[in-house]
């Protein structure tokens, strides 16, 4: 089985996609670090993350069971990844690398901005999690703080607003919900709740196909 979530940052699609891995017994795949990386790997060495070259041949050697996932959350990282996601080269180093992910028994929940319309069209299930831009800049606020990365949440907000645009109106793979995802606003749900709500959407899916 693959599970798609999608959706723009700090909606809470990475936590759910791991809970919602771990519940299935299934691989999971927050595909947002890999851009990370490549785009953290540009600033280590202190190119743009906008060098298509460089990006490239970052992409290519990556190395996801090294990933250090806190790093990577850094907020000048997150906006570098923007740039970076942006980049048809790494797009198609990336994009095969998820296939092969996703494809690889027993399955796999991935987690990022196109599963469902250009990585998995044909997911099992597709799920578009969403949340205002002010809660989500709160949550991320949070968890930056958290992370001994302390930034003032209007900062946050602003910067995820320039995201928001920048993934919804890139040429390609902007980020929009599949024909067939089914959206779900986290808004006033907790994690708890966010992932009853994500397991009735799967279950309701499954019994639709057996009926059938």
């Amino acid at each position: 089985m693959i599970i798609a979530i999608d959706g723009p940052a700090a909606s809470g699609k990475g936590t759910l996609g791991k809970r919602l891995a771990g519940h299935y017994g299934l691989r999971h795949l927050d595909t947002g670090l890999i851009y990370r990386a490549v785009a953290k790997a540009l600033l280590d060495a202190g190119h743009s993350p906008e060098d298509r070259t460089r990006a490239r041949a970052a992409a290519q050697a990556l190395d996801p069971s090294r990933f250090d996932e806190a790093a990577l959350k850094a907020q000048a990282v997150g906006a570098a990844a923007s740039l970076v996601s942006a980049i048809p080269e790494v797009r198609s180093v990336v994009l095969a690398f998820q296939r092969d992910f996703g494809r690889t028994a027993p399955g796999a929940v991935l987690d990022g901005r196109d599963i469902g319309t250009v990585i998995f069209p044909d997911a099992d299930v597709k799920i578009f999690v969403t949340a205002t831009p002010e809660v989500r800049a709160r949550r991320r606020a949070v968890e930056l703080e958290h992370g001994g990365d302390r930034i003032a949440e209007a900062e946050v907000l602003a910067d995820i607003r320039r995201r928001d645009e920048r993934d919804s109106t890139r040429t390609i793979a902007p980020l929009k919900a599949a024909p067939d995802a089914y959206l779900l606003d986290t808004t006033h749900l907790d994690i708890d709740a966010a992932f009853r709500a994500a397991i009735d959407i799967v279950e309701a899916v499954r019994a639709g196909r057996k009926r059938g």
